[in-house]
């Protein structure tokens, strides 16, 4: 009888370990999906804010995914209002539950501010109010200066800052106008065709911010640089779907047909991004002038930085510049895209206004390239893009 109790004990320590296991899991889980929401929805409703109740799992994401779709079906006019197309159900959500009130987006609570007094507040206290985690998924695109807090950020930053010094803008104004140039002709051959027709701006001017970016960043190595960017553009697509359902941690080490491929593309990304600053950083050594191009100026600084502390801690490795790289491309290709496509839109509202920016280039520039000295006297092209309201002016 003793000898089989003693055999068997192995067995129930295995047993009862497993078993406490599962509990300890379950228990996080249940935490994670129910106890934590309903938890802190009790502590934003006591502090006067309201939403939607918190919904097992998908919070606020199937009514958004709908209303989404939904509102991408309808028709609309120049003249409608663009807040209920864009962003359905953050508009629904602040006109039921006020300028201050919150969302989910899955277990996590999101607060949702329209009071300028309180963003600035936000903004300005930024050892209080941190950056939220980054979806890992999010980290494969770029985990550069906008992931960092702190010292970390500060010192990119500093490094960073050269390459946006108004003297190094200068010599990327040709990069921009071959571009556009580019871009400008291709509507010409399409015109030529019918003499007239109706185009669709927008994936031209997502080719045309991609393509200068590349310019910009790489200089030389510009073709490269568009193919890197392709890269990230599908790594972008496959992200944007996978953010369409709730993350569940460690999901992404599943060897799904989309894991698989996001994490090929990464590598691809990875290798090409080094291999062009290995042949930099080798120039820079060898005592040769760096390249006026992002890539060439974020390098040079980093360089000057260890050089000048002797040490490399106050530098960014070669893994933090390939991020920064990465950064660049998603920094600048949407939202300048965007800020166009969406310039137009209200140029093509303001038909006046179109007219008068239109006068003013050929009264700056004439038939002449663009120039930075230039581009600082358009007042109605910036007014334009700064989105003030015409009917004011």
């Amino acid at each position: 009888m003793i000898m089989e109790i003693m055999f068997s004990s192995p067995s129930v320590y295995c047993v009862s370990a497993i078993v406490l296991v599962l509990v300890i899991c379950s228990w996080r889980v249940f935490d994670w999906l129910w106890l934590r929401p309903k938890k802190l929805e009790k502590r934003l409703r006591e502090q006067g804010l309201s939403g939607n109740s918190y919904r097992l799992l998908f919070g606020d994401l199937k009514e958004m995914a709908t209303m989404f779709k939904e509102a991408k079906s309808k028709p609309i006019n120049l003249s409608d209002d663009m807040v209920p197309r864009v962003s359905p159900f953050i508009h629904k959500a602040i006109t039921n539950n006020g300028k201050i009130s919150f969302m989910w987006f899955g277990p996590t609570p999101m607060v949702l501010i329209m009071n300028s007094e309180l963003i600035r507040e936000v903004l300005s206290k930024n050892y209080d109010f941190l950056k939220p985690r980054v979806n890992p998924l999010v980290r494969l695109l770029a985990n550069g200066l906008v992931s960092y807090e702190h010292d970390k950020w500060a010192k990119h930053r500093k490094l960073i800052n050269p390459a946006f010094h108004l003297e190094k803008l200068k010599h990327m104004v040709p990069a921009f106008h071959m571009s556009c140039t580019e871009m400008i002709i291709k509507w010409g051959h399409i015109v030529s065709v019918g003499g007239s027709c109706e185009l669709d701006v927008w994936p031209y001017l997502q080719s045309l911010t991609s393509d200068a970016i590349s310019r910009t960043a790489f200089g030389s190595s510009y073709e490269e640089g568009r193919r890197i960017f392709e890269f990230q553009k599908q790594q972008a697509e496959l992200v944007m779907q996978a953010a369409q359902s709730i993350y569940i941690p460690g999901s992404r080490f599943l060897p799904t047909k989309r894991a698989r491929r996001m994490k090929k593309l990464d590598k691809v990304i990875q290798a090409s991004i080094r291999t062009i600053i290995d042949k930099r950083v080798t120039a820079i050594k060898a005592g040769e002038t760096s390249n006026d191009d992002l890539l060439g100026i974020l390098l040079e600084s980093n360089f000057k930085e260890i050089q000048q502390h002797n040490n490399a801690n106050f530098g960014m490795s070669i893994q933090e510049v390939i991020e920064e790289c990465k950064l660049f491309y998603f920094a600048g290709q949407e939202t300048t895209s965007s800020l166009l496509v969406w310039t137009m839109v209200l140029l093509g509202r303001h038909l006046n206004w179109q007219e008068r920016a239109r006068e003013e280039v050929l009264q700056v520039f004439g038939n002449d390239k663009p120039n930075l000295d230039g581009l600082n006297h358009l007042k109605i092209v910036s007014i334009s893009l700064n989105e003030q309201s015409f009917d004011q002016i």
